[in-house]
């Protein structure tokens, strides 16, 4: 086993145990943007909608919600922010809703979350990137929002998912190598080895058993297709 997939192997080991909840990531890389992506992205950011579930029938919203409720409750046990229920709600339904804004898969981010802060909204690293999903400040400046708060969960989420998918433009597609960029370590295995281990772990959709109201047992399979 090569040095780096036995590192992965360790770390993602220990982070599915729990044992540890650090900032694994925050070291995007500056890089000049062209006028044109500058504005793209700008007006990815800028635009402020209430954030709601997008899902094809409420039927299924309501059965991801509560899935992933349960999930993210046992994921982050200690966070103030995630064991209210309310709160926690509210969370996901933000994490969703920006998700597919920006055209990402859900499960995904919530894997990227797991793994960059474990949902710690005040999270800041050694390289100064802040928040849930650990951004760094320079984006506030080359996107033109520096007026932004990063440890505002949403205005957080945002970012994240933004530069996600700008990087997964860049990258033509290329999920391992977007996520390489966004933790600043492209073409390496740990970090996109330890985001999917997360995925695998904690966020695959699942099909949901449920009770109709006239008591019959239904299963719900709550996967949307993805942009």
């Amino acid at each position: 086993m090569s040095v780096a997939k036995n590192c992965s192997f360790k770390l993602g080991f220990l982070l599915s145990l729990g044992f540890i909840n650090v900032v694994y990531a925050g070291n995007q890389q500056e890089e000049k943007l062209s006028a044109d992506v500058q504005t793209s992205l700008h007006s990815a950011i800028i635009n402020p909608i209430q954030p709601h579930l997008v899902f094809s029938s409420k039927e299924k919203a309501d059965a991801w919600l509560s899935d992933m409720s349960n999930r993210l409750k046992k994921v982050a046990p200690k966070d103030p922010l995630v064991q209210d229920e309310f709160m926690r709600k509210r969370l996901l339904t933000t994490i969703q809703y920006e998700s597919i804004r920006a055209g990402l898969d859900p499960q995904l981010v919530l894997s990227l979350i797991t793994v960059e802060s474990r949902f710690n909204k005040y999270a800041i690293s050694g390289a100064g990137a802040r928040g849930i999903m650990q951004v760094m400040p320079f984006w506030q400046r080359q996107i033109g929002a520096q007026d932004q708060d990063l440890l505002n969960v949403q205005t957080n989420i945002r970012f994240g998912c933004t530069i996600l998918r700008h990087y997964l433009q860049l990258e033509h597609g290329d999920m391992f190598m977007a996520l390489g960029r966004y933790n600043g370590s492209r073409g390496q295995a740990v970090y996109p080895d330890l985001v999917f281990g997360a995925m695998n772990r904690y966020w695959q959709p699942a099909t949901v058993m449920t009770m109709a109201k006239n008591g019959e047992i239904k299963y719900i399979n709550y996967s949307e297709p993805r942009l």
